[in-house]
């Protein structure tokens, strides 16, 4: 199981971005997170273009889906749709990892017996505006 953001493990950090001009504002080889929505599409296709490492939060399956075609390293979502995002993740063989947002270590445990593939606490995700 990943975790991004827990105090005792090293991990790499999310840079949510909402335009494309803030990419220059992230590190080299920094993972790009950004809100999967229509609008966002001129970011996620400027990301694949440039090769650039890059996590969406869905809010559905089929965004999940999208997400996973679009070529996503990490599909993030909330608690209500983990599951159901972890099971089309393994039907499908998605290369793209599932993580979940949490707020306490406490609900590692749970989804780690559920079989998510990861875990985001909010210290993992910084803010970059220009």
């Amino acid at each position: 199981m990943l975790l991004f953001g827990h105090h005792f493990i090293k991990s790499e950090k999310f840079y949510h971005i909402n335009d494309i001009d803030a990419v220059t504002k992230t590190p080299s080889n920094a993972i790009i997170y950004v809100e999967f929505n229509e609008n966002n599409l001129d970011i996620i296709t400027f990301l694949q273009l440039n090769s650039i490492r890059f996590a969406l939060h869905v809010n559905s399956l089929t965004e999940a889906i999208y997400a996973y075609n679009l070529g996503a390293k990490y599909i993030t979502c909330n608690e209500k749709l983990a599951v159901e995002l972890q099971k089309t993740a393994e039907t499908y063989l998605f290369d793209a990892k599932i993580l979940v947002h949490i707020d306490e270590e406490k609900e590692i445990e749970k989804y780690a017996k559920v079989g998510i593939d990861g875990v985001v606490f909010p210290t993992a995700i910084i803010k970059v505006s220009l």
